[in-house]
């Protein structure tokens, strides 16, 4: 699948659906990576759960989760995104993109340009992982959490990989704004992984433009 060929348009805050009114106060919270590794179990039991209500969706199994996320733990810049209410409902987690651009390797055809160029730049934050308690997810916390994540990050530009095969997690994403930019193959893990990425901000005029 190539790139869109449109230019890639930041959604503004108009564009968001209105948070449903709780019925308790969420706060959310940001970790550092001594925190998170505290808090590891916790975070599992929420990723199981998730996965257990979702029909259709793989369930990796919690020694794949708990892998995955020591290892994005110790990436540079590492940032961790909590929302209690007061118990765990939700979460994201990411890191920034390498300037190299070897987050993008195995991306089939040419990566469009802005995102190459932002990447350059180091205005690109990976947000590798994304759980929500399932009675949370028509409140708007995905939103939230993606929103803030990006925000603290400082980032532009929004990136995410998801296996193409998960047709309900890529329509999740998607209806929160994430644009679809082509394919990455990347072995051993799942064969095809589709690339999506969410603009954030404005840019500046030194900045490319969407």
């Amino acid at each position: 699948m190539t790139a869109p060929t449109r230019p890639i348009r930041s959604r503004t805050r108009a564009g968001h659906q209105p948070l449903s009114t709780r019925t308790t106060s969420l706060s959310l919270r940001r970790l550092n990576r001594w925190q998170t590794d505290g808090l590891q179990e916790d975070l599992a039991d929420l990723y199981e759960e998730s996965c257990a209500r979702v029909p259709g969706r793989e369930y990796r199994g919690r020694k794949n989760f708990l892998r995955r996320l020591t290892r994005d733990m110790w990436r540079p810049g590492f940032a961790m995104l909590t929302a209690e209410a007061p118990d765990l409902v939700g979460y994201a987690f990411g890191f920034p993109v390498p300037r190299d651009g070897s987050w993008w390797s195995g991306f089939r055809g040419t990566l469009p340009k802005d995102v190459e160029q932002l990447t350059a730049s180091g205005q690109v934050f990976a947000i590798s992982g994304m759980v929500v308690r399932h009675s949370e997810r028509h409140q708007g916390l995905a939103d939230r959490l993606q929103e803030r994540l990006l925000a603290d990050r400082r980032a532009l530009l929004g990136a995410t990989l998801v296996d193409r095969t998960h047709r309900a997690a890529c329509a999740g994403f998607q209806s929160r704004g994430w644009l679809n930019i082509g394919l990455v193959y990347r072995p051993p893990g799942p064969a095809v992984l589709r690339a999506l990425v969410l603009p954030h901000g404005e840019p500046t005029a030194a900045e490319p433009s969407w």
